[in-house]
């Protein structure tokens, strides 16, 4: 019986026994080999008693470095604003509490925040509605030719307003005597010939297609195709026939009155993220700051440059069918949730809910 094994275990087992000298191994793994830190624990009273008291302290720090208006500064505002609203300048400063500004006036982080910066000065179609009541005027002049202009507006949508519904009618059927599918588009939609002919309108999907009968096989064309006035409205539409002419128009018309309104904020992308799912389809939108374009694939490209969205990301992680594609795009646009709504669910102003108050950053 040999003697070298025992004293090389003896040996490898005082080796491994020094922990100043470890043992090289080989990592096969691309993180780290050290322990998982423990989770940590909620705050106690005491923790969060000390972060509201910093808490406040940086406010009133903060709030004490806004400073008000100089005497300079005064004179120079009577050379920008009427008098009246240099009046209203100085009764706010003396109403608004620096604290306000400085707790009201941050960076939002709430989900419910905008994805970029904002300061709400424009006027959306769909969120602001014009009132229809007295027009009031803070401190504004009011000249001669705002009133002429007015009044001339006035006179042109009276004018306008008094041509009779029979009328518009007979002008809309005599723009389609020359075509009998124009003309019954007209009857159905109320568009005009001309604002037909500028709708953007382009097929996408296209191929053919075999329906077996008794009679044998029945070969036809389908077509499915979009419409859209590139300012809020779009619409997809299907045809099929044996004839490419036949079920091309089939496809534009069915388009053209499928049309429905698509929200969009500022006029250029879409509210927040939504999703779409048709059969094995799902979409994911994405509204984008400005600038940053449709970045998207060629079909969902199409039908937003359709609807005048001109921001807008896209995915497609699973099936990537191009006629539920489609389909799919249009219920996510279709099923955006719209500021105004959810404040009214929650039984705020939208004020509250946006959380905008003194012209406060947005984000």
């Amino acid at each position: 019986m040999s003697t070298s094994r025992p004293a090389k275990w003896f040996l490898s087992a005082i080796r491994r026994s020094n922990p100043s000298q470890p043992s090289p191994r080989r990592s096969f793994h691309t993180t780290s080999t050290h322990l998982r830190s423990l989770p940590s624990l909620p705050p106690t009273p005491e923790q969060r008693a000390q972060k509201a008291q910093a808490r406040t302290e940086q406010v009133r720090q903060r709030a004490q470095e806004i400073r008000r208006y100089t005497d300079e500064e005064k004179v120079a505002l009577h050379h920008l604003y009427t008098p009246q609203q240099v009046e209203a300048l100085l009764a706010a400063e003396d109403a608004i509490d620096a604290q306000d500004l400085v707790t009201q006036g941050e960076m939002r982080s709430d989900p419910a925040a905008l994805r970029y910066l904002d300061d709400l000065a424009s006027i959306d179609p769909v969120l602001d509605k014009l009132s229809q009541g007295p027009e009031i005027k803070y401190g504004m002049e009011d000249s001669s030719s705002s009133r002429a202009a007015d009044s001339a507006a006035e006179r042109q949508s009276k004018s306008k307003s008094s041509e009779s519904a029979a009328e518009k009618a007979k002008r809309k059927l005599a723009e389609a005597d020359e075509d009998p599918h124009l003309r019954r588009l007209i009857q159905q939609t109320g568009f005009t010939a001309e604002q037909i002919r500028k709708f953007r309108v382009k097929t996408l999907v296209q191929h053919a297609v075999v329906n077996q009968t008794r009679m044998g096989k029945i070969r036809s064309l389908y077509f499915l195709t979009i419409a859209g006035n590139g300012n809020g409205l779009l619409g997809i539409g299907e045809g099929k026939a044996t004839e490419n002419e036949d079920g091309q128009r089939q496809s534009i018309m069915a388009a053209i009155r499928n049309m429905k309104p698509v929200h969009r904020y500022e006029s250029r992308t879409i509210y927040g993220e939504v999703e779409g799912k048709v059969g094995a389809v799902e979409v994911k939108l994405s509204a984008r700051p400005p600038g940053f374009g449709n970045r998207c694939q060629h079909l969902i490209f199409e039908m937003a440059r359709a609807a005048g969205i001109s921001d807008l990301a896209a995915r497609v992680p699973r099936s990537r069918n191009k006629m539920n594609v489609c389909k799919a795009t249009l219920q996510a646009l279709q099923s955006q949730k719209l500021p105004e709504d959810i404040a009214r669910a929650r039984g705020l102003k939208m004020v509250d809910a946006r959380k905008v108050y003194y012209a406060g950053k947005v984000y």
